[in-house]
């Protein structure tokens, strides 16, 4: 990926969301990150991730919305903080969809391992899909390819052999993404098995799509498996703000993720969710690295300053940005 502060592709246009908006939720996610970061190495999971949520939820009352969180940290009996359903903000501004992955690795920033990051989407009212924490499986290309090009329902080896012959290149030219879990030992039996390459996450699989869309850069062509539906809703905010394509589908197995589903108005259980499914209209997409990555670095600190690297995107705009930040103000980020 590009580092750096980069420029508009296109002209800012008026919309629901104010411009402003953006570099706000820079704020939220740096101060997120800074928090998290505090516990990383720490061999705390829990910890790590209440702090995050805590910062989270703390910064986002301050933004100029009307949000109601739909990707979260689940229910409202077991959660304090950011569950779903929960009206953040304000109350004065628009009325936007909020979804949040505080802590993306807990199990990382815990033991300090590469690309744990704090996430955030925000989308005008009724634009972001919302769906139980469940898996949910994924396939996700980056831009420039024709629409259907790979397809959930498809094998690997199908998916594989169409994107080789349309970006040109042989199979074993091709490098799949896939989170390193047992449940995948098929999938990376087939891939294999087709002579492409594969690219083994620990976690993180929201970066793993966002590689997709530069893979001349990350040397990432195609994601593929399973992994959390919240995650699943992020990554397709983030696609679209930069181009590609991306299908989902719920793994509903069980009697008690299937009636969930129902009550958040799920009625098929096998669909299929397009990019445009999950994520429509204006979108917001902003990440903040919390340990050094292959998205993001993370934060550093320092006797009188912090710094941060976050990515902030918008879908109406194409804007892309990359922020290197030097907080001097240390005390500001206290938790």
């Amino acid at each position: 990926m590009t580092h750096g502060n980069t420029a508009a592709v296109r002209l800012e246009e008026p919309g629901l969301l104010d411009r402003i908006l953006t570099l706000e939720l820079v704020r939220v996610t740096e101060r997120t990150a800074v928090a998290a970061a505090r516990l990383r190495g720490r061999g705390d999971e829990i910890a790590a991730d209440r702090v995050a949520v805590d910062a989270m939820h703390r910064e986002l009352s301050r933004l100029p919305i009307c949000g109601t969180v739909v990707i979260g940290e689940g229910e409202r009996d077991a959660n304090e903080r950011l569950w779903l359903g929960e009206t953040v903000g304000s109350a004065h501004g628009p009325k936007v969809d909020i979804a949040v992955v505080p802590l993306e690795g807990t199990t990382i920033c815990a033991k300090n391992l590469p690309n744990s990051i704090s996430l955030l989407a925000v989308a005008e009212a009724g634009s972001l899909l919302k769906t139980p924490d469940v898996y949910m499986e994924k396939i996700a290309i980056g831009p420039g390819f024709p629409e259907g090009l790979v397809d959930l329902d498809r094998s690997p080896a199908e998916n594989l052999t169409a994107l080789a012959a349309a970006k040109g290149v042989p199979v074993a030219e091709i490098t799949a993404c896939i989170l390193d879990r047992p449940r995948h030992a098929r999938l990376i039996e087939e891939v294999r098995a087709t002579g492409a390459a594969i690219r083994l996450i620990g976690d993180g699989d929201v970066a793993g799509v966002i590689h997709t869309t530069e893979p001349t850069e990350t040397g990432v062509d195609i994601y593929m498996g399973s992994g959390g539906a919240p995650e699943g809703i992020l990554a397709a905010a983030a696609l679209r703000c930069i181009g590609g394509q991306m299908q989902g589908r719920l793994m509903l197995d069980r009697p008690d993720k299937l009636a969930r589903a129902r009550e958040l108005g799920i009625v098929d259980p096998r669909r299929v969710y397009r990019l445009e499914d999950m994520a429509r209209g204006d979108v917001l997409f902003a990440a903040t690295g919390v340990t050094d990555g292959s998205l993001l670095q993370g934060v550093k600190f320092g006797r009188n300053q912090i710094v941060t690297h976050t990515v902030v995107m918008r879908a109406s705009t194409g804007t892309v940005r990359w922020i290197r930040a030097r907080h001097m103000q240390v005390d500001k980020f206290g938790v």
